[in-house]
């Protein structure tokens, strides 16, 4: 009858070991996974498309789709200077393959269309990742 008791009294531990376990990771921070935005949505990387990324939350490790017709236009990554200017630098990092794709780190991120008269039109995007 003692062996009984214990087991019940063990069965009843373990019961609410397990029981701690799950109330401690479901109250766990989960890690979110990494968004992926097409910029411009179904339109793509076009004209006008500089106010896209007003009021959206981006976070580091997101990712950013450029889908555009390479043969008249391209993505370049520049600094707030040439982002504002619409002057890109010599040097500047330019993707062309017409579905570029680029992941986010913390900060202020700006991309521009190095075709003359793009960047002006508004085919440039600021974006800022938390």
């Amino acid at each position: 009858m003692m062996a009984r008791g214990r087991g019940g009294a063990i069965g009843g531990v373990l019961a609410l070991a397990l029981l701690v376990g799950h109330l401690v990771a479901a109250s766990a921070p989960v890690a979110e996974a990494a968004a992926s935005y097409m910029v411009g949505d179904y339109g793509g990387w076009k004209f006008n498309v500089d106010k896209w990324a007003k009021g959206r939350t981006f976070r580091a490790g997101d990712v950013l789709v450029f889908n555009y017709n390479r043969a008249v236009h391209d993505v370049a990554v520049v600094n707030a200077a040439a982002y504002r200017s619409c002057a890109v630098p010599k040097g500047a990092k330019v993707l062309r393959s017409g579905r570029d794709k680029v992941r986010l780190g913390r900060g202020t991120h700006y991309f521009a269309c190095t075709v003359r008269g793009h960047c002006q039109a508004g085919m440039k995007i600021a974006v800022r990742a938390v």
